[in-house]
């Protein structure tokens, strides 16, 4: 797991390897203004409490172009989704290039030594795709993950917007 130290939407920094106090970590590249973040965001918080799993979401999108993505959107998602994890922000770009985010949400579980175990998506749903939100694949990483068990190959790839990135 990258390491990577970045601030909440109140500005209090949170050590992400930290975050996973020895037991498994789920770190979600999020934002507000993704429809495909927005599709699944109130299942993945119910998710995360039924699993007990820790977690982060952390932004790395341009809020200078999107402005909702920004520390007030973020809130408003927080409360939106019910999310009582942590909500980072990735001002520089810097750890979404570290973890290899390319797109929201993007879904990296790592393991209790902080090897990762799954890099994939929430389920086989979409915004317009017709198929159910079940957060299936994810679940069974998870409890894969929480039992020792390897995540079966192969995991299916993460959908989504890609993260806005800033011009260089």
């Amino acid at each position: 797991m990258p390491a990577a130290t970045l601030p909440d939407v109140a500005g209090v920094a949170h050590n992400v390897q930290a975050l996973s106090e020895g037991e498994p970590l789920l770190v979600v590249f999020a934002c507000n203004h993704c429809p495909y973040v927005r599709w699944l965001e109130r299942d993945l918080g119910s998710l995360i409490d039924e699993t007990g799993i820790q977690a982060v979401a952390i932004t790395s999108n341009d809020t200078a172009g999107y402005p909702d993505d920004g520390p007030d959107g973020m809130r408003e998602q927080m409360a939106r989704a019910g999310w009582n994890f942590p909500y980072l922000i990735d001002e520089d770009q810097s750890v979404a290039r570290a973890f290899g985010a390319v797109c929201t949400p993007d879904f990296f579980l790592y393991d209790a030594q902080g090897l990762l175990a799954y890099r994939g998506a929430f389920d086989a749903s979409s915004p317009k795709n017709g198929q159910p939100r079940t957060g299936d694949l994810l679940r069974a990483a998870i409890a894969d993950v929480q039992a020792g068990r390897p995540v079966p190959e192969p995991h299916r790839p993460a959908m989504g917007c890609g993260i806005k990135w800033k011009q260089s």
